[in-house]
């Protein structure tokens, strides 16, 4: 392993697997590590906005502004939990739609409202669903 992950130890990738559920195995753990240190160029411990920006992909969504304002500043935890709530494809049984829908309603939440990372986080623990983002390892 390179000089980054060698920083994450045994009880971090456990720690952050039980953090996200168990949803990321070891290696897709120490993958992710791995890019976050890339992208957080000076070894602050977070990502700034500057540094999502560096992502072609992500400056080139129409969203990244949005999204900026929940991945600005992300430690290596947060980060984990950002990807735990993506999902390849987007699929979500259309149940599952309705009770996310609901959540976000009651949490006075509209289509014009910014979501936090911490509250989208918190809401779909609420709906007992689980989303899958596949992550490359080399």
């Amino acid at each position: 392993m390179g000089s980054a992950s060698s920083l994450l130890t045994q009880y971090d990738i456990e720690e952050v697997q039980e953090n996200c559920n168990y949803l990321f195995s070891q290696q897709e753990i120490v993958a992710l590590y791995e890019r976050f240190c890339q992208l957080d160029r000076n070894a602050k411990g977070f990502i700034s906005a500057d540094e999502f920006l560096s992502i072609p992909e992500f400056s080139l969504n129409p969203l990244s502004q949005r999204l900026l304002k929940i991945t600005d500043g992300l430690n290596f935890k947060d980060f984990v939990a950002f990807f735990v709530c993506l999902q390849p494809k987007s699929f979500l049984p259309a149940e599952d739609w309705q009770v996310l829908v609901h959540l976000l309603n009651e949490a006075g939440y509209t289509r014009d409202a910014s979501l936090l990372l911490d509250d989208f986080i918190k809401i779909l623990s609420k709906c007992n669903m689980k989303m899958e983002v596949e992550v490359p390892v080399d």
